[in-house]
């Protein structure tokens, strides 16, 4: 399963930052139209998955993004701009919900004959954006290209042991074990569905600027300018409900321009990835903030060089580090304190067993340490011993992750420990992630990332003993054991029962010492609504919700016919 990085955040400008203290608590569902009052406090937004159903249709709408795509060819080069925009635009056999929960989507129906068999019975009235049918054909070679060893979806295969059409409209995907989250991976990019003549054509140009999109969803690509913009309209022959709004332009800026473009009437919207880009845009008159479940997160990773790898240390840092401080002063009060590695959108199913379980975390792990838990940190590294050089914290130079670093080296120096902060450029901090001879000077990284699936058996199996991402190199049979039952339990309360285990077992063990949660944060001029507040914006066509709200009128209307 992958753990992918959230895009790096990159200080603001003095403006944005000074914005972080404005915000004020007040709410409606998840939406606040804040100024002025009290800072924004995350423990007390209310995450709705969605925005009020729009009515009203526009023309066209300029959105922004903060990266440019690098890629529409998902398969290749995956990043949450690209998925932003061709979740509009190309379609999965299973789709992700708003309130992150998955359905069958062009698989019209979904039976399991015995546990390590799916037969996916494929919807016969879809036609790609060539007006060229939808076949079986079709989709069986999307999944075997998603299944080649060289894309970015390969390892969701892994447990596949055949794929075969089996009849003009089924595919039968036969396992070598029962899988649980399969049809969790057919609701990301594994279950993309693409036209293969049209694939094929494009050859190593699929997905540049210039080639189609070889998809069927209810938008089209229209144009991509590399550096300027990319453009999609409104598919007419789409099989479904027809979109509201009939073209969407996305730019995109990043940081402050991202905040001066949406302040100034420049764009209609966008989704924030950086909280301090959202926080610093709370209260701007003629916006409006949404806030939905993600499974984003952040928290510190300890490394194979040692400093944290004996779990006493690691208990005792997470006992007196200061989240309630982290989240105020690093993130203007939009990311939550929070006990485990992934948020709460990873709650896609059994949402009472997770809440009552992350409760019960969360009161083991304090928002702000007292005199309590700093002698308990204390004893704990009494007994374990002082690691014998100061632990090496990395990081990069941005506002958040630089409150993390020192609200780190703070709580070591609490509990008597020293610390000291490695803070390298951007680029070099991403080669942390992937690079063990990167990772060689440091001991905990401060790590930002989310999981594409709504199961938060999506994340812990990059604790098990022999996963490369392990770095610490936590080992333990019943962890390992109790995952793989999870990941072969197709029932989702036995599975969520399991989890729960898995989850209790990786925080006694503090193998990642979590900080918080992190929102999905929709940024809408005023008199728009409909899409999904969510992180089901990187899976679900948000865009075809995009409108106006009922008896309103955007203060700017957008040009070009409907």
């Amino acid at each position: 399963m992958k753990r992918i990085p959230r895009r790096p955040a990159t200080p603001l400008l003095a403006a944005a930052v000074a914005a972080l203290a404005l915000g004020a608590a007040g709410c409606s569902g998840a939406t606040h139209a804040l100024g002025g009052g009290k800072p924004l406090n995350a423990a007390d937004l209310e995450l709705t998955p969605t925005t009020d159903r729009a009515t009203g249709r526009l023309g066209s709408v300029n959105w922004l993004l903060e990266d440019e795509p690098d890629s529409l060819d998902l398969d290749t080069q995956g990043t949450s701009a690209g998925r932003t925009v061709l979740t509009n635009v190309c379609e999965r056999l299973y789709q992700l919900q708003p309130d992150m929960s998955v359905r069958p989507f062009l698989a019209r129906k979904v039976t399991r004959p015995d546990p390590t068999t799916l037969v996916l019975s494929l919807r016969d009235d879809v036609t790609f954006h060539d007006g060229a049918k939808m076949t079986a054909d079709d989709v069986l070679w999307s999944l075997k290209r998603h299944a080649d060893p060289d894309m970015e979806q390969a390892d969701e295969f892994g447990n596949v042991e055949k794929m075969a059409k089996t009849g003009p409209h089924e595919i039968t995907v036969t396992f070598k074990q029962p899988d649980a989250l399969f049809t969790k991976a057919l609701a990301g990019d594994a279950g993309l569905v693409y036209h293969r003549s049209e694939v094929q054509a494009a050859g190593k140009e699929f997905g540049t600027p210039g080639r189609g999109d070889a998809c069927s969803g209810p938008y089209a690509l229209k144009s991509w300018k590399s550096g300027d913009s990319l453009t999609i309209r409104r598919y007419d022959g789409y099989w479904g409900s027809k979109p509201l709004t009939r073209q969407v332009v996305f730019r995109w800026a990043s940081d402050s321009a991202f905040v001066n473009a949406l302040t100034t009437g420049a764009a209609d919207g966008g989704y924030a990835e950086s909280p301090n880009t959202a926080a610093a845009l709370a209260g701007r008159k003629g916006l409006s903030e949404h806030y939905g479940p993600s499974t984003a997160s952040l928290a510190l990773i300890p490394t194979e060089r040692g400093g944290l790898k004996d779990p006493a240390i690691r208990r005792a840092l997470s006992l007196a580090l200061d989240r309630a401080g982290v989240a105020a002063s690093g993130y203007g009060g939009l990311v939550q304190p929070w006990a485990t590695p992934v948020g709460s959108g990873a709650w896609g199913y059994a949402k009472p067993a997770f809440a009552a379980a992350q409760r019960k975390l969360n009161a083991a792990a304090p928002e702000r340490p007292d005199a309590a838990d700093l002698a308990r940190a204390r004893k704990l590294v009494k007994e374990a011993g002082a690691p014998a050089e100061p632990i090496v914290i990395g990081t990069d130079a941005s506002q958040g992750r630089t409150v993390i670093a020192n609200a780190v080296r703070a709580a070591l120096q609490r509990i008597g420990l020293a610390g000291v902060i490695k803070t390298v450029p951007t680029a070099q901090f991403e080669e942390f992630y992937s690079s063990p001879q990167a990772r060689s000077e440091i001991d905990v990284l401060v790590g930002d990332w989310y999981i594409s699936k709504s199961d938060p058996m999506g994340f812990y199996d990059n604790a098990l003993s022999d996963s490369p991402n392990n770095w610490v190199g936590f080992k333990s049979r019943s962890y390992d054991s109790t995952v793989h039952r999870a990941m072969r339990t197709l029932d989702d309360g036995a599975r969520a029962r399991l989890a729960v285990q898995v989850q209790q077992e990786f925080a006694d063990a503090a193998v990642w010492i979590p900080v918080a949660q992190v929102p999905a944060v929709l940024v809408l001029k005023d008199g728009l609504t409909g899409p999904p507040a969510s992180q089901a914006h990187l899976y679900y066509p948000w865009a075809a919700e995009l409108g106006t709200e009922p008896g309103s009128a955007p203060s700017h209307q957008p040009p070009g016919k409907d």
